[in-house]
């Protein structure tokens, strides 16, 4: 399962890093990529990863989410 996540708040390479790091720690998550250009982080997972757990994982970090789309 591949979603992107669109997201708000994020300034510099700390936030990026930030934002990977919450995101990583999701159970069944095995990559993340945060584009800090274009506001996205792309989450790769081996199990279905709820957008509710996505949501609260980056709001916890301190950002926020904008939309959530399922790429395949």
């Amino acid at each position: 399962m591949t979603k992107k996540i669109l997201i708000e708040g994020m300034s510099c390479g700390h936030c990026t890093n930030h934002v990977k790091e919450a995101l990583a720690e999701l159970n069944g998550v095995t990559s993340v990529d945060v584009n800090l250009s274009a506001k996205t982080a792309v989450l790769e997972a081996l199990a279905n990863v709820s957008d509710e757990e996505i949501k609260h994982a980056i709001d916890d970090a301190g950002y926020e989410v904008v939309k959530i789309e399922v790429l395949k």
